[in-house]
Formats: C-alpha cells, sequence, structure tokens
C-alpha cells in the first residue's frame, strides 16, 4: 500500500514567558498551592491550580519591563531580635513571625477593634456596626506592644488601626502606651470622623505630637468626587474629610491621605488628590493603595485590577508637568514589586504660577545607592543608608528622623538653576518643602505570593502575642481567626468578591464573602493545621 505524503505537524509557540514557580493559596478554601508567574502582553499574571476548584489566574503587576527593573531593589533582610512561632508546615501556615521569615518589621500594626462608625463597601478588615466583634483592653495592648519591641529592640512605628480606632474608648491611652516605650514614631489610621466632630479630641492628638515622640496621622482618603466617596465609603464624607484636616493643620498634627484606588471608580482622580495634599498645610503625603480585594469589597475582574505601575502610569499621565514613571523607585526593605515612593523638593505657593515641583529622584541616582544586585560600587555609604531609610516603610515625612535623612541628601546634590527649586531655601524650613508620594499593593488570596510574603515588612500584632504578615493576615485566613478567638463567635473565610466565583459565594454577616456551603468546606484548612 503506498505511503501517503502528509506534513508535518507545525509546533507553536506559548503566547507568554514563563517567570517562575511559586506557591500561593486556593482563593476559596485556602489550601497551600504551587502556583507560576508569567508575562504576556507586557504585563505579569500568578496562575495556580486547586485541586478541588480548579484554576486561577490573576494580574500582580500592568507593566513587566517594570517588574523586571525592580528585581534589583532587593535589599538584604534584618533578622529580628525573637521570633514569635516555629516552622511547622511552612509558608503560609505558620505565621508568625517564623524563623523563614526573610524580614523584620518596619511596621507593627495594632487593630484595637472590629467596630466602625461606617459600614464602607471596601473594608479588607470587614468592619463595621456588627454585634459580633471586639475590642482590645489596655493589658492585651500592652502585651502586643512588648511583643513589638522585643522582636525589634526600638521598632520604627507602630500603627493603631481597626475597624476605626479613634472610637475605641482607651485609645489615647494606647497612644500613651506606645509612647512611653522606645517606639520611634506613632501613627494613627483613621476615617477622620471624629477628627472632625471633636475638636477637644484633636488637641488632645497634637498634645501628643511632639519631635522625641512623634505622632502622625493617616486618614482616610479616596478623593473629592462625591460619586467616590459614595461608591467607596457609602455616603458623602467631603466635608467631614476637609474639617478633619483642618483641625490636624490647627494642632500641628501631621497627615498622609490614604486613598483605596479601585479600577473605574476613582483612578482618574489621583492627580486631583496629589493637588490637594500639596496645597494643605498638614499634609506631608499622600499613599495610593489599588483595593486589596479581602474582606468587603465590590465585584471586580482579577484579569484586570489596578496594580502598582497602573497608578504610576496614571500620576505621570495626569501631572505630566510636575512627574514621570520613573521618578519612582522600589523600597528595598519589602520585596521591590509591593511598594514604590518618590520624594518631592517644592517652592512657592500650590495653586499659583510660582509653585514648582521636583521629585528628588531626578537629582541623585537613586539606582547607584539602592541597587543590591549589580554590585556596582556604592558612592557614598552614610548616602545610601538615609537613602534606604526614606525608601522604606517606617519613613515618615514630618518627623524629625526623616527630615535628617532628607538634610543629608539635599546638602550632597547639585541643583542647577533649572530645577526651579531654591534648594539652600528649601534645606532650611525641609518639613515645609518636603512631600511623599506612596504606591502600595497588598496581595490578596487571588495574588498572594509566598515569595514576596516571606519579604513582608508589614506586621499585623495579635492579641495573642503573634506578628503576621499583613498580606497573609488579610488573605490565609488569620483575620478570621483571630476574630472568632477574640468574640467568640465562629467566622467564616472570606473569598474574594471576584466576579468568576459568583455562583460559588454568598454573602457573610459582615458584608463580605464566603463560599456557599460554609465555613467547613472539603479540603480547608485552618491556619496552622495539616
Amino acid at each position: 500500500m503506498p505511503t501517503q505524503n502528509t506534513a508535518p505537524a507545525a509546533r507553536v509557540d506559548r503566547d507568554e514567558v514563563f517567570l517562575e514557580v511559586t506557591r500561593s493559596i486556593c482563593p476559596i478554601c485556602k489550601v497551600t498551592i504551587d502556583a507560576e508567574v508569567n508575562i504576556r502582553n507586557d504585563k505579569v499574571y500568578l496562575r495556580k491550580r486547586c485541586r478541588e476548584h480548579g484554576q486561577f489566574e490573576a494580574l500582580v503587576y500592568g507593566d513587566a519591563q517594570m517588574y523586571l527593573d525592580s528585581m534589583r531593589f532587593n535589599k538584604p533582610g534584618t533578622i529580628p531580635l525573637t521570633f514569635q512561632t516555629e516552622v511547622v508546615e511552612g509558608c503560609p501556615s505558620d505565621c508568625g513571625l517564623c524563623p523563614d521569615h526573610k524580614q523584620h518589621a518596619c511596621l507593627g500594626m495594632i487593630e484595637v477593634n472590629t467596630g466602625c462608625n461606617l459600614d464602607c463597601p471596601i473594608c479588607f478588615a470587614d468592619s463595621g456596626h456588627q454585634s459580633d466583634g471586639y475590642s482590645i483592653t489596655i493589658e492585651q495592648c500592652e502585651r502586643m506592644l512588648d511583643v513589638f519591641v522585643a522582636a525589634e529592640g526600638e521598632p520604627e512605628v507602630v500603627m493603631f488601626s481597626g475597624g476605626e480606632p479613634t472610637i475605641h474608648k482607651e485609645i489615647l491611652t494606647f497612644i500613651d502606651l506606645a509612647q512611653v516605650r522606645p517606639i520611634k514614631v506613632v501613627t494613627l489610621n483613621t476615617n477622620g470622623i471624629r477628627l472632625a466632630a471633636d475638636r477637644r479630641f484633636a488637641r488632645a492628638l497634637g498634645e501628643r505630637n511632639s519631635p522625641g515622640r512623634p505622632l502622625s496621622i493617616y486618614l482616610q482618603f479616596d478623593g473629592l468626587e462625591e460619586a467616590t466617596s459614595r461608591a467607596i465609603r457609602g455616603r458623602d464624607l467631603r466635608e467631614i474629610k476637609r474639617k478633619a484636616l483642618d483641625h490636624c493643620a490647627e494642632f500641628g498634627l501631621s497627615v498622609t491621605l490614604v486613598a483605596a484606588v479601585e479600577r473605574g471608580v476613582n483612578e482618574h482622580e489621583l492627580g486631583a488628590i496629589i493637588r490637594y495634599g500639596l496645597a494643605h498645610p498638614a499634609v506631608r503625603s499622600v499613599a495610593f493603595q489599588p483595593v486589596t480585594h479581602a474582606g468587603r469589597h465590590t465585584p471586580f475582574d482579577p484579569l484586570t485590577r489596578l496594580t502598582n505601575p497602573d497608578i504610576i502610569h496614571g500620576i505621570a499621565a495626569q501631572l505630566p508637568e510636575w512627574f514621570r514613571s520613573s521618578d519612582f523607585f522600589p523600597v528595598p526593605c519589602c520585596f521591590p514589586t509591593c511598594r514604590s515612593i518618590t520624594y518631592l523638593l517644592t517652592d512657592g505657593t500650590p495653586g499659583t504660577e510660582d509653585f514648582a515641583v521636583l521629585p528628588i529622584p531626578r537629582l541623585i541616582d537613586i539606582e547607584d545607592y539602592l541597587d543590591y544586585v549589580s554590585n556596582r560600587v556604592v558612592p557614598d555609604l552614610a548616602i545610601r543608608e538615609a537613602l534606604e531609610k526614606l525608601w522604606s516603610a517606617s519613613a515618615n515625612v514630618g518627623t524629625a528622623t526623616t527630615d535628617d535623612r532628607l538634610v543629608m541628601i539635599t546638602e550632597a546634590l547639585d541643583c542647577a538653576d533649572s530645577c526651579g527649586i531654591d534648594l539652600p531655601e528649601a534645606i532650611k524650613a525641609l518639613t515645609d518643602h518636603v512631600f511623599a508620594i506612596i504606591v502600595q499593593d497588598f496581595q490578596d488570596p487571588y495574588t498572594l505570593n509566598t515569595k514576596q510574603l516571606r519579604k513582608c515588612c508589614v506586621e499585623e500584632i495579635t492579641p495573642d502575642g503573634r506578628m503576621i504578615p499583613f498580606c497573609a493576615y488579610n488573605s490565609v485566613g488569620y483575620r478570621e481567626q483571630v476574630r472568632a478567638q477574640m468574640s467568640g463567635v465562629p467566622v467564616a473565610a472570606v473569598v474574594p468578591n471576584a466576579i468568576e466565583l459568583d455562583p460559588l459565594l454568598t454573602i457573610s454577616p459582615y458584608g463580605s464573602r464566603i463560599a456557599a456551603t460554609g465555613p467547613a468546606r472539603p479540603g480547608h484548612l485552618a491556619p496552622g493545621q495539616r
């Protein structure tokens, strides 16, 4: 029988570049599973498969070249003085901190309650007007602070959060307890409602702010439009935010405006928020956080979520007269794709023609100091040390420590006339002339990557004495575990409110989404369980 000639089958290339294998979790049952990182269409994606629930994929970085370039900015980690847990199951089941963790805590967070005077549609803490929450006691706060001091010696920053921490009846006492310990900066994370309504409270906070023991405010501030406030916070809070900021200015409190940014809601307001912050005397920095799809949030598509480079490119596009994307550099103390920062020198009066803004990275080659991979010779180790502290999760503009580091750097700069900044004059009153912009993307159950998690330097301090990486606390089930322990009420593991998961989900008592079959779904492993 004659042989029939057939053309050989043509091989086809994949439509993506494979980067690495890592570990993640199933966003539904939270079991630890293998994952891979790939580049496709100039973006970076995390893909994983759960034996029970199938395949999941999420966008983790909207600019592949920026992702690859950031890997050079990965500072060797610092070992904490003490660890709180042992390695039994491996990351992320042994938090923490366990001896396998690669970084100490630049910032420790203490959530003082689960109650809140808002019920925001977007809340990673899943807090609000619930009857089965908890509030920590003075004794618990003391223990949590002591755990932090034992691990760090002289911790950089402790942040009081919630819920809404200002409604806790002992919040001023908690601040006092932190300030009598060797903690350099205390920060209060707030929606601003009490700050706006209670001048005596604002005055009491101002009295606790001094060069030797600074107290700063981390103010929820998502935009200037009514639609933004209603979409993210459930009501129009614009006048409340204005009053809160004015009271902060009146009583000498430095403020960071913190914007949760969601695609299709308020990403068009990046430039307006920066302009507003630069014009207000209380504001020293702005922090943009792509919405963390943990806890309670609006439905989202994991493949089109906002990421850090989307924010950075958006800032450059909305304020091209001031910014380029290259003005932002990764923070080396955490995993370098998690956070980016730039610092500005300003001159003149905001809103007038003489107002000038100059990003500091245009005056000093940051790569010469913060590139830890290329083995280049560092021009000045003192400058590197100062930059390391500024490009850190612990940096707070307006504190004496940060000002000293900025003075060291700016005095070393050679600023030509074209800068548009009177540099010697700016150095004399540095606090009034320096402004920071931070971009921080926290991981969620879709995007969790243990490679990044092990370098986390923002730790949640729990009442039972653990220090859990913030993204693990929000994603793996630790938040629900602590809430159940503290309240005595069983809490089902929260599942991201992703559009593709909608048929599998039901609403929880707090407004978040949980698996429709409840907390005892087959295959579910609580943190620390085999």
